[in-house]
């Protein structure tokens, strides 16, 4: 006899719900900086601007809210000015410690 799977519904998965902490925020947006990836990093901002509230964030960083969506969609290339306005409306300080230097390309 053959037993009938029974599909489960499922949703996609939102790391912005998780982020309800200042502390989470720091340690997921830290994490994608760890990577040296910048689509990562820019896409990590993203999610952690959405977990705190697109508006609020725009408001704080002096940005439009559809400015900010823009600057943090996928394969957008954001200012510099920009990023670090996202990061303090966040909560968040860009800090530099010593590495290693990148190997030539």
């Amino acid at each position: 006899m053959t037993q009938k799977i029974t599909p489960t519904e499922t949703v996609p998965f939102d790391a912005a719900r998780l982020l309800d902490r200042p502390e989470d925020v720091a340690f997921f947006v830290a994490d994608a900086m760890e990577t040296g990836d910048a689509a990562y990093i820019q896409h990590a901002l993203g999610v952690a601007a959405r977990a705190l509230g697109m508006a609020e964030v725009a408001e704080k960083a002096g940005l439009g809210r559809e400015s900010l969506y823009k600057a943090l969609k996928e394969d957008a290339n954001p200012r510099f000015e920009t990023v670090l306005k996202v990061m303090q409306a966040l909560g968040l300080q860009l800090t530099v410690r010593m590495g290693e230097p990148a190997e030539a390309a």
